[in-house]
């Protein structure tokens, strides 16, 4: 069903607005989920988990641990009525990549049992939108310290996808990274990109990106896939519903699926 981008619901087959919940990690850019659900016409119920916010890999394993993860879901389902959550996912990417190319499916797997619905992480989304637009080649504008962008970097190598180019900003908290104005970001996209890279991404919820996705693929020339913007994409797809809205780049013009 394809979700309109004036804020008419997008309802699941039921016939009520798609409800794609969120567990998303302390605070930085989280404001983007319930603007973005205005826009879609689908409900994003945001519930917090916290730990320190520090991109380190000893911190983001805890962060990301399924103790933390399971508690973040009971809260997020113990406020809404049985049966009315259609998807759920941990909108981390980070928290997800750290486990590993064998670790991330697992852990993803352990929430939906948690929550009796289909769930995903931010990595995951990450490879399900470059599988679905066909790209193998691309470059990663990262807002992490280096040792854990190339965490991310190694995930997409196991999946079978090419890294021609990594770029680290090196910021060591998501609360850091989720003061960046929209300028600094579209700078960190344009550093970082590389001529032999079919897309560009940017890895961190922690960023605020979906107001700078369209512009970032006007001047680059090419997809550009953002953390909040795929773990929207994919939510949206757990839930059944296909999304096309203006302004949020190729991955949501319609076509991909």
């Amino acid at each position: 069903m394809i979700a309109p981008s004036n804020g008419h619901p997008a309802a699941v087959p039921s016939g009520r607005p798609a409800v794609v919940g969120i567990i998303y990690p302390g605070h930085a850019a989280e404001d983007e989920y319930p603007a973005a659900a205005v826009r879609l016409g689908v409900h994003l119920p945001v519930e917090h988990v916290y730990g320190t916010d520090l991109h380190a890999v000893p911190e983001l394993l805890e962060l990301g641990s399924p103790d933390r993860l399971a508690a973040g879901a009971r809260r997020l389902m113990a406020r809404m009525p049985p049966g009315e959550l259609d998807a759920l996912m941990w909108a981390c990417t980070s928290g997800s990549f750290v486990y590993g190319a064998e670790g991330v499916p697992g852990q993803a797997e352990r929430l939906a049992a948690v929550a009796g619905v289909p769930a995903a992480s931010t990595t995951q989304a990450f490879a399900a939108a470059l599988s679905a637009l066909g790209i193998g080649r691309v470059a990663v504008a990262a807002s992490y310290p280096a040792d854990v962008a190339q965490l991310f970097v190694d995930f997409l190598l196991a999946s079978g996808v090419r890294v021609e180019a990594l770029g680290s900003a090196g910021i060591e908290t998501a609360a850091g990274v989720g003061r960046l104005r929209a300028d600094q970001v579209r700078d960190l996209a344009t550093r970082n990109d590389h001529p032999a890279a079919d897309a560009l991404l940017i890895p961190d919820t922690a960023l605020h990106t979906l107001g700078v996705v369209g512009d970032l693929e006007a001047r680059l020339g090419k997809p550009v896939l953002t953390a909040n913007q795929v773990t929207l994409w994919q939510g949206l797809r757990l839930a059944g519903v296909t999304a096309a809205v203006p302004g949020w780049g190729t991955l949501f013009d319609g076509a991909s699926t």
